[in-house]
């Protein structure tokens, strides 16, 4: 697979601290966190070279990919529980996620993912122009 036009490159990623993260998972979360950001940028970073990719799209793709990352690990944890929310052996009772809980956490975590982007993205500018500039209507 090719994943050219990354914000974040593995080696920047891995000096920036995170040192857990293998080469394919870190093209696959980088590739997921690069779409996020595509998205909330109306696709104004795609045709910047490397070299001009400001340093607050790299900390936040950083930030991108071990937030999802983290909701991954969370996601595969509740897989290998069947779902279950708790546990009581005493008087032995189980209660498990509803889909309203799962949907909630989903909600939650796409709520912080916007935060980051928002967080590092307000006011960047590329070539003359705010990446997260959505225009104004005039009636």
């Amino acid at each position: 697979m090719d994943f050219s036009g990354q914000y974040l490159t593995y080696e920047d990623f891995k000096r920036l601290g995170d040192t857990t993260i293998d080469l394919m998972s870190f093209n696959l979360l980088e590739f997921e966190s690069r779409r996020k950001i595509d998205v909330r940028t109306q696709n104004r970073l795609k045709n910047v070279s490397s070299e001009e990719i400001p340093q607050e799209v790299k900390l936040c793709e950083y930030k991108l990919i071990n937030s999802i990352n983290e909701y991954v690990k969370s996601v595969d944890e509740i897989n290998n529980i069947g779902n279950k929310a708790s546990e009581n052996t005493d008087g032995y009772s189980v209660s498990y996620l509803t889909a309203d809980k799962i949907s909630e956490v989903m909600l939650s975590k796409n709520k912080q993912l916007d935060d980051i982007i928002d967080t590092y993205l307000m006011g960047v500018v590329v070539n003359g122009e705010h990446i997260m500039y959505l225009g104004v209507c005039w009636w």
